[in-house]
């Protein structure tokens, strides 16, 4: 049934992007979301299932609402094939729009509890956790959040679940270190040798969850005073930080980018969807952070119901296993879900990671970007990439 679904969604979004004018993912964050070709409701018995049972005032009330728009910080194929399944399953006209989580927040604080979106899916955990301190998600008892694998996985109050986990490391072009007669680095203090100068790739801390989440590993790993500085000293070896997280790893295997700091199932990507043989990914020897990726309903979304229903939605087995149909190979958090073999097949271990501090990410994350820029000072101005 999967593999037929996925065929029928890769019909489905051929159709939509025709009718959409094509979407190469980099529109700008002004544009309009994208509208799926509209689906009927669901009608036959080979239908796909709902998400969960005894839900069907939920799915009535939802559909008579008819529409759901999403704001989503995966990568666009797995934003665009959830989309498309759920208006499918539900006939509830789906548009969907990919930002990062930088600039969905910045969005959401500037509607200020009038947002343009009902529902946030994808993307780290961090910019989720400085909305919900400012009040604009909306609590839900999400029903499909019992199959949730630890409680790491959700916010205690509701504001969001987890859908996916992504391991923090680097990605490495193994043919321009070999031409320059480098090593690979191996660990996080690696990175400041300078012989790796104009080699490395970040994100921009002000509109990236994964650079966020870099700035709360160094923290909790060194220390606020001793992070900061290693921030300071590995900016003098960063060429590039890009808009989004998953920036640097599409350049890799190209070799623009020589070093790649972010999340390895996104490297995986390069690898085996883009045949990038010459990628090599590096786990940091002395430990690495993870993201919980999300969703979340947003404050006065104008769609509550089915809002509602998207989250149970995607706590469910039929919306995370269409990941690793559209190239995004993370670990999945949900126990009634089928893991997809790549990351496990590239050496990478969910549970070999660091003990992160969710809530001093919670409570500081703004406070240490503000930090961070600060400390850098206007030598790092002109590389820090914003379209």
């Amino acid at each position: 049934m999967k593999k037929f679904l996925s065929l029928l969604l890769v019909m489905l979004m051929a159709l939509s992007l025709a009718a959409c004018g094509g979407n190469d993912g980099k529109q700008p964050a002004g544009d309009p979301p994208q509208q799926p070709t509209p689906a009927p409701a669901p009608a036959d018995d080979n239908q796909e299932p709902a998400p969960a049972d005894g839900m069907d005032a939920l799915i009535e009330a939802a559909r008579a609402e008819g529409e759901l728009v999403v704001y989503g910080s995966c990568e666009e194929e797995y934003l665009a094939a959830a989309c498309e399944h759920f208006q499918e399953l539900y006939g509830i006209t789906t548009t969907y729009q990919r930002l990062s989580t930088g600039e969905v927040q910045a969005k959401i604080e500037e509607e200020n509890g009038n947002p343009s979106a009902d529902v946030w899916f994808g993307g780290t955990t961090d910019p989720y956790n400085v909305v919900a301190a400012e009040g604009l998600l909306e609590p839900y008892a999400a029903e499909n959040a019992s199959h949730l694998l630890d409680a790491q996985y959700r916010d205690a109050d509701g504001n969001w679940y987890g859908i996916y986990k992504g391991i923090l490391g680097f990605m490495v072009n193994r043919d321009e270190l070999a031409r320059m007669n480098l090593e690979a680095p191996q660990d996080w203090q690696d990175l400041l040798d300078p012989r790796y100068q104009g080699l490395i790739w970040l994100s921009n801390y002000n509109t990236a969850g994964t650079a966020k989440l870099v700035i709360n590993t160094m923290i909790q790993k060194y220390g606020h005073d001793e992070g900061i500085q290693y921030l300071v000293d590995l900016d003098k070896n960063i060429e590039v930080y890009t808009k989004s997280g998953s920036g640097p790893s599409k350049n890799v295997g190209t070799g623009e980018c020589v070093i790649g700091i972010g999340f390895l199932h996104d490297g995986i990507t390069q690898i085996v969807d883009n045949g990038y043989e010459n990628i090599e990914l590096v786990i940091p020897s002395s430990g690495t952070s993870f993201e919980v990726g999300a969703t979340a309903i947003f404050k006065g979304a104008a769609h509550p119901n089915a809002a509602r229903l998207w989250i149970e939605y995607a706590l469910s087995p039929e919306c995370v296993e269409l990941a690793d149909d559209y190239g995004s190979y993370q670990f999945l958090v949900i126990d009634n879900a089928q893991q997809p073999s790549q990351a496990a097949d590239f050496g990478l271990d969910p549970n070999n990671v660091m003990k992160y501090d969710f809530e001093d990410a919670k409570n500081n994350i703004t406070k240490y970007i503000d930090e961070v820029m600060t400390a850098l000072g206007s030598a790092a101005d002109d590389r820090f990439q914003t379209e």
